[in-house]
């Protein structure tokens, strides 16, 4: 299992370079309008998408920023907000790094910001839910990209690219 986690939190590092990518060519109005997606804005959305890394990765290591609410807007400029996402990329990468396969079947407990009753479950299938949730967004996001500036405006993010250029889950 955890070389199937070190895979996906590879390619969340590589799926979200080549997002901020893209949205570093639109115009700054275009980034930061309500385009109807979920949290409205490019921005927006990537915002989400970093805070909620954190609080899971706060939840599963016990470390990290401290957030109230998940449309919590750190900064509306992308340059910062890039930097801010590669730092928790790598912080993700370490993490899973650092896991046995009993720390990935153990059990861990939190407490949602949404509804705050303790919950106790297992770790794997949480770090699943944190890749599926980036995954989920980021296809909100290059629908966005799409919205603005076409269908070129972000290359692919297919996990089978990005497993034929690193080599990873080939094997």
């Amino acid at each position: 299992m955890k070389p199937h986690f070190e895979m996906f939190a590879a390619y969340n590092r590589w799926a979200n370079e080549r997002l901020y990518d893209a949205a570093r060519t639109l115009p700054r109005e275009d980034y930061l309008a309500d385009h109807g997606a979920f949290f409205g804005s490019l921005n927006a959305t990537l915002n989400h998408l970093l805070v909620t890394d954190r609080i899971w990765m706060r939840r599963f290591s016990g470390d990290g920023p401290v957030h109230a609410a998940l449309n919590e807007v750190l900064t509306d400029e992308l340059d910062e907000l890039a930097a801010l996402r590669a730092s928790e990329d790598a912080r993700l990468i370490a993490y899973v790094d650092s896991l046995d396969p009993a720390a990935i079947a153990g059990q861990f407990t939190y407490r949602p910001i949404t509804n705050p009753v303790e919950i106790t479950q297992p770790l794997g299938p949480a770090l699943a839910h944190l890749f599926n949730h980036q995954t989920h967004h980021r296809g909100q996001a290059t629908v966005i990209l799409t919205r603005i500036a076409g269908r070129d405006a972000c290359p692919s993010l297919d996990l089978i690219l990005f497993q034929r250029q690193s080599g990873m889950g080939l094997r």
